[in-house]
């Protein structure tokens, strides 16, 4: 999967998990004799309790080894053909290491690679003392996939003063437009372009050194060691993952929608870490000591030693300023006019709200049809009170109802799943009782998880939107509407395909295994498969739409299937159970769709344009400026003309439910925020097509005269 750029990180809503602790690089902060304790455990963990598990042989070695070189040095940048051939002593060992022997391979590979920095460090800074000319007709090559290793240095001299010329080149074409746009405004400097070219070369050597502190700094021997053994456990398949203790506690918050911290958002900004906004009725709110625009320079656990955070990630920041609730952190912060005083705050709760379900009412054509979005299969296991996201929808289908809604549509778009029990409680308030999946675990037991509630919430017209990120418990939900006829599946060609369970399993010094976190880290472990009722798996495959609808995801490689180490589909018999009639033929509302589209060049030249833009990350950069720049025009015309695209010409009539107009009017933040997400939707092209599928739907059963939407003896 392509990596993508991340911005901005916020601590008041969820990020993504870093394997990059505190620290300098030659720290090991786990006590000798630890890593062998946690690759034994891992082992064992994998040979006894994965689904699936693969022979830990050196087959299974020659795997990881080149899986942690390709991680160790993503860009292929800092380490030579000749380290790689130094290091394949150890790769036969990495299953020895598993079961046992002393962990050498890391260690190794990680003084090769600070070695090497220092190496890279130097090249990068004497390529960037010289003015780059951008007229020879050369390109570069930056999918590091067809790359392999430099053989030598001048062959990685060379990559380096491609790869720079690049990120130069991108730069003062920038500077160039901007000077080109300003031209003529009082008060504008207008720069040569020898002096914009150096601004640019400047603005690439702040990030290089950015990059190479934090390699100097804080990827520790203890860093190398976890990245390690996620080399092991993704071999085994992508989603069994190691968690050092810290990280783990961040998956738990993502998971319960809350966390404890103080309330703040931050942003990198030139080396350093700012405060952005904050959090009305937080600990950084309440405190009134702290203001948008601080910068944070130190942080201190009650009376400990500060840390420093010169050169840290914003990720990082936030690992040392969240904690326990009811502990004392103090920030040392600095003030925009200068003056610096140091901080005390008690942790507290601070909950994720606005990623909670949520709804909202589409008035179109004398139909009003209920909205509910749902970011997340939500549930927060540590407290029987907390945020659950079957409940929270089952109150959003409630007030739909009282709104009088004539169909409901539920948008699990971008959704990557989560509470499995939630699911099967969320399907079971659209059908009477039945089998929602079935669950098979490696001794090949499959069982059924079954909706036990005869009541049906609600026996309406229903759609559910997905797409290629609608995962996991999505996808789950989505096939027990399809198979059970109960509504229509509307969106991308598939979801994204991951029909596996994990449990998180801690690494117990003392007993081996524990359902709870560790001081050695948890292993996020795979151990059941899902399976549709109609018998197929969800994996790999995923869902397949009822209507498909063209979208700027659908030829990017991002699924379950493009990921090598996917474990395979497969099916198993089919559940017992009671299809629903749904008072609608669903060949008729696919048809009257495809009627739509191909009346409507919109979704043609969606997918025409998302086709050609993926094949541009793909191919070779010129590094010559007049064609680069005529390559990029063509890719922002292009972006511009698929954002127009992507957007309503008209204006669907949307509005909050009658007692969420003012939803947070003590907070006038969150309902600026809740107004957009209103207006967001009014220029949804895809909630516009669900829409009318619905709207079809309700002609459809209007037209079957006394046809209502119930179940029909119709065994599987």
């Amino acid at each position: 999967m392509k990596r993508l750029p991340l911005v901005v990180l916020v601590l008041a809503v969820g990020f993504i998990l870093a394997f990059n602790p505190i620290g300098k690089a030659s720290d090991r902060s786990l006590p000798p004799g630890n890593y062998e304790k946690i690759m034994k455990l891992v082992g064992q963990m994998l040979s006894e309790g994965h689904y699936s598990p693969q022979p830990i042989d050196d087959a299974f070695s020659k795997k990881v080894f080149k899986k942690y070189m390709s991680e160790l040095d993503a860009d292929k940048s800092i380490l030579l053909r000749e380290d790689i051939l130094a290091l394949k002593k150890y790769e036969t060992r990495v299953d020895d290491e598993i079961k046992g022997a002393a962990v050498e391979f890391p260690l190794a590979a990680g003084r090769i690679f600070n070695a090497r920095i220092e190496e890279a460090a130097a090249l990068y800074t004497e390529l960037l003392a010289t003015p780059f000319s951008f007229t020879a007709d050369e390109e570069v090559s930056l999918d590091t996939d067809e790359m392999d290793f430099t053989a030598t240095r001048a062959e990685q001299k060379e990559r380096w003063r491609k790869k720079l010329k690049f990120m130069t080149l991108e730069r003062y074409a920038d500077l160039l437009d901007v000077r080109e746009k300003n031209k003529g405004k009082e008060g504008f400097v207008v720069k040569t372009d020898e002096e914009l070219e150096k601004e640019a070369r400047e603005r690439v050597k702040k990030i290089m050194d950015r990059t190479f502190e934090r390699y100097r700094f804080k990827f520790n021997d203890d860093d190398k060691f976890n990245l390690y053994v996620n080399s092991i456990t993704n071999t085994m398949d992508p989603h069994t993952e190691f968690f050092p203790p810290v990280d783990k506690r961040y998956f738990d918050e993502e998971m319960s929608g809350s966390f404890f911290g103080i309330g703040a958002s931050l942003q990198y900004d030139e080396g350093n870490i700012k405060i952005t906004s904050i959090v009305t009725g937080s600990p950084a709110y309440k405190s009134g000591e702290l203001q948008v625009g601080d910068i944070i320079q130190k942080v201190a656990q009650g009376k400990e030693e500060p840390v420093d955070l010169t050169g840290f990630l914003v990720t990082d920041a936030v690992k040392v300023i969240r904690g326990k609730k009811g502990t004392e952190v103090r920030l040392t912060v600095k003030r925009m006019d200068g003056s610096v005083r140091v901080v005390s705050l008690i942790r507290d709760k601070i909950v994720q709200d606005e990623t909670f379900a949520r709804s909202a009412v589409v008035s179109e054509g004398g139909s009003r049809i209920g909205y509910i979005f749902l970011p997340e299969f939500y549930a927060n296991f540590d407290d029987p009170t907390g945020n659950r996201s079957y409940k929270d929808v089952e109150n959003e289908v409630k007030k739909l109802k009282e709104e009088k809604v004539d169909g409901i549509v539920i948008d699990l778009r971008n959704n990557g799943g989560g509470s499995l029990y939630d699911v099967v409680q969320m399907a079971g308030l659209f059908i009477e009782e039945g089998p929602i999946v079935q669950v098979k675990d490696r001794d090949n037991q499959p069982s059924v998880l079954k909706d036990k509630d005869r009541n049906v919430l609600y026996t309406g017209p229903l759609a559910v939107m997905v797409n290629e990120f609608s995962a996991s418990a999505s996808e789950i939900f989505a096939a027990a509407i399809q198979d059970y006829n109960r509504g229509v599946v509307i969106g991308s060609t598939s979801t994204y395909g991951k029909g596996t369970v994990q449990r998180n399993i801690g690494l117990d010094p003392e007993r081996g295994f524990s359902m709870s976190n560790s001081e050695l880290g948890t292993v996020k472990l795979t151990l059941q498969k899902f399976y549709r009722i109609n018998g197929g798996s969800t994996q790999l495959r995923g869902v397949s739409s009822d209507i498909v609808l063209p979208d700027n995801l659908e030829y990017l490689k991002v699924r379950e299937k493009d990921n090598e180490d996917a474990l395979p589909w497969d099916e198993i018999s089919k559940a017992g159970y009671t299809s629903w009639k749904p008072g609608y033929d669903l060949e008729t509302i696919k048809q009257l769709s495809r009627d739509r589209l191909e009346s409507d060049p919109t979704f043609r030249l969606i997918a025409e344009t998302t086709e050609w833009l993926s094949k541009q990350s793909d191919r070779k950069y010129s590094l010559k400026l007049d064609t680069y720049r005529k390559e990029q025009e063509k890719v922002k015309a292009t972006v511009k003309q698929l954002e127009s695209l992507l957007k309503l010409k008209g204006q669907l009539d949307v509005s909050a439910l009658s007692a969420e107009t003012n939803r947070w009017a003590e907070d006038k933040a969150k309902q600026e925020r809740f107004q957009a997400w209103l207006k967001g939707l009014q220029k949804d092209i895809y909630l516009d097509q669900a829409i009318k599928v619905v709207r079809d739907i309700i002609s459809q059963q209007n037209l079957a005269k006394g046809n209502t939407a119930e179940p029909v003896k119709k065994a599987f």
